[in-house]
């Protein structure tokens, strides 16, 4: 498992829509394996092993972030914002940001004052980044409408094989994919893998649509994040019990195919590796929702990374349980080889 290659996926900014400048980090790493790269008009990059295989997966862990992005610039030289994804506006108050403008970061900081900090709620549009400048025009040299901004966070390691950083969410599922398709190929999978680094899943779920409508797969599994229960204000019994070094996470869903979820559990008692269990009774909030409804419909799971504090600058997770979710993978990879060419069922339902 490549750590800095996640921690250099993670030192660069991706705001929902503005996925370019990692994506061309994602398809350069996935040179070492594939055998093939697939691009779209909505900015997908895809690493396929196997292409000329029968049976098709597709792997879906989204590269975009949660951030925001400037819709206004000021007579004082102040940046305005409008949110991208699911951002919690008052945790961002006071905090450094970057701004990227073509190319170039510009450091700055979310203004605070006692008025906005009395206030109860707090949204995108009361949130002005002070880059430095005193007029608009100060402002213009360096900055425009429409630049994203992102939290100003780099990766710091914890106690127990824990790390923190922005964008676990789903920086961490994208990395997976990734050197779960490395893997599999090693240990000569033989099914076509299409190991996307999707776009826009935090906004609009057009990556996972575009991936999955253009593959055409007989099967999906998306990867992603999920809330760990063992984070304060937190309670198990909401969805499930889930714990940061406890292993990768299955879903149990209405929207998930049971011989699927079936293949991965027995593949992980294959690897004796703990697993644990979230349920969903309708959407999973993930790519796994936009692939299941593509085309003609598209069995699908999802397997997940236990995560604190989803959808904040400080975002924990756990090295043990990526590594985790990359051998479970890449076994569940080979073992799907070998069911998908003995004629491997989907359907829990015969006529």
């Amino acid at each position: 498992m490549n750590r800095e290659f996640l921690k250099d996926l993670l030192a660069t900014p991706s705001v929902s829509g503005y996925e370019e400048a990692i994506q061309a980090k994602a398809l350069a790493f996935g040179r070492e394996f594939a055998h093939t790269q697939l691009t779209d008009p909505s900015g997908n990059a895809v690493s396929v092993v196997n292409p000329h295989s029968p049976h098709k997966i597709l792997l879906c862990g989204h590269i975009d972030e949660i951030g925001f992005v400037v819709t206004h610039i000021d007579g004082k030289g102040l940046l305005h914002l409008t949110g991208a994804g699911g951002v919690r506006p008052k945790l961002y108050v006071g905090s450094p940001v970057q701004v990227w403008h073509q190319g170039t970061l510009v450091p700055g900081v979310i203004a605070t004052s006692s008025d906005l900090l009395k206030k109860e709620k707090t949204d995108a549009s009361d949130l002005l980044v002070d880059i430095g400048a005193v007029t608009r025009e100060e402002a213009q040299a360096v900055a425009a409408v429409g630049d994203p901004v992102c939290a100003d966070a780099h990766v710091r390691e914890l106690l127990n094989d824990c790390f923190t950083c922005r964008a676990l969410d789903d920086r961490t599922g994208a990395f997976v994919v990734l050197e779960a398709a490395r893997e599999a190929a090693a240990q000569g999978a033989s099914l076509g893998i299409y190991a996307a680094t999707t776009v826009g899943e935090e906004t609009s779920g057009r990556g996972a649509y575009y991936a999955a409508a253009r593959i055409q797969p007989d099967c999906a599994i998306a990867v992603d994040v999920t809330w760990a229960s063992d984070a304060p204000g937190t309670d198990p019994a909401d969805t499930g019990e889930v714990k940061l070094n406890g292993g990768p996470v299955l879903c149990m869903a209405s929207v998930v195919n049971k011989r699927l979820n079936s293949l991965l559990r027995e593949t992980a008692e294959e690897l004796q590796m703990p697993v644990q269990w979230e349920i969903a009774t309708g959407r999973t909030g993930t790519d796994g929702d936009t692939v299941n409804r593509a085309g003609l419909g598209i069995p699908m799971a999802l397997v997940s990374i236990p995560l604190r504090y989803m959808h904040s600058s400080v975002e924990v997770g756990s090295w043990k349980d990526i590594e985790d979710c990359i051998r479970l993978l890449a076994g569940f990879l080979v073992r799907l080889s070998r069911e998908l060419e003995a004629g491997f069922d989907f359907c829990t339902v015969k006529p």
